[in-house]
């Protein structure tokens, strides 16, 4: 049994400590993940993305140039402050605060042309994480990708990078989806998955 999820305390003490805990505004590995994210939606332009672990607002603010629509999740209102301030002014763009699964936003069904899934999976047991992905195959659209992102060097969370992206995405098959990008970065992967009217599927990094 893996250990349980992260509490909504622990991030927002995190937070309350200090604005950018991870440095999601300043390292360059940061800016490095958020380019090769949006290189894997080729462009495209949606009309309603959900973003699962938005932290200050970083992603969020690139994604508002993409989509029509973005709902930004966090489970730390302390984080959502500084996300609220940052996108401010931004057409489109609301925020959710909710630990999920449980507090999965009341969203309807295929609801989603495009759902990003960056650097929390491992924040989650591995029950919650498959949990997670029902929720997400739930609200996504037909051919909509979910994108994930996740660290793969050490770490003290329930899960790794690894073994967090491996159980969402063995969810997302028993859904009919399959990995159609999945590539490994020096400190993170970075996996899409989609329908049978994608692309034709690649083999995942293990």
């Amino acid at each position: 049994m893996s250990p349980p999820s992260w509490s909504r305390t622990v991030f927002e003490r995190l937070h309350r400590r200090r604005p950018d805990p991870w440095g999601v505004g300043t390292r360059a590995y940061e800016h490095d993940k958020y380019r090769q994210t949006l290189s894997v939606l080729s462009g495209r332009h949606f009309r309603f993305a959900l973003e699962l672990g938005c932290s200050i607002g970083m992603m969020t603010a690139r994604l508002a140039r993409r989509c029509e629509r973005v709902l930004a999740v966090d489970v730390a209102e302390a984080a959502l402050e500084r996300a609220r301030r940052r996108c401010a002014g931004l057409n489109g763009v609301s925020f959710y605060r909710g630990q999920v699964p449980d507090g999965f936003p009341p969203l309807p069904a295929r609801a989603c042309d495009l759902i990003v899934v960056s650097e929390m999976l491992y924040f989650l047991s591995r029950r919650d994480i498959r949990r997670l992905a029902a929720h997400c195959l739930r609200v996504r659209q037909a051919g909509a990708p979910i994108v994930l992102v996740n660290w793969t060097g050490p770490t003290d969370t329930p899960c790794t990078g690894d073994e967090a992206a491996r159980h969402f995405i063995n969810a997302c098959r028993a859904g009919g989806l399959h990995v159609t990008h999945a590539r490994r970065y020096p400190r993170y992967r970075l996996d899409v998955v989609n329908g049978p009217d994608s692309a034709p599927p690649v083999t995942d990094p293990t």
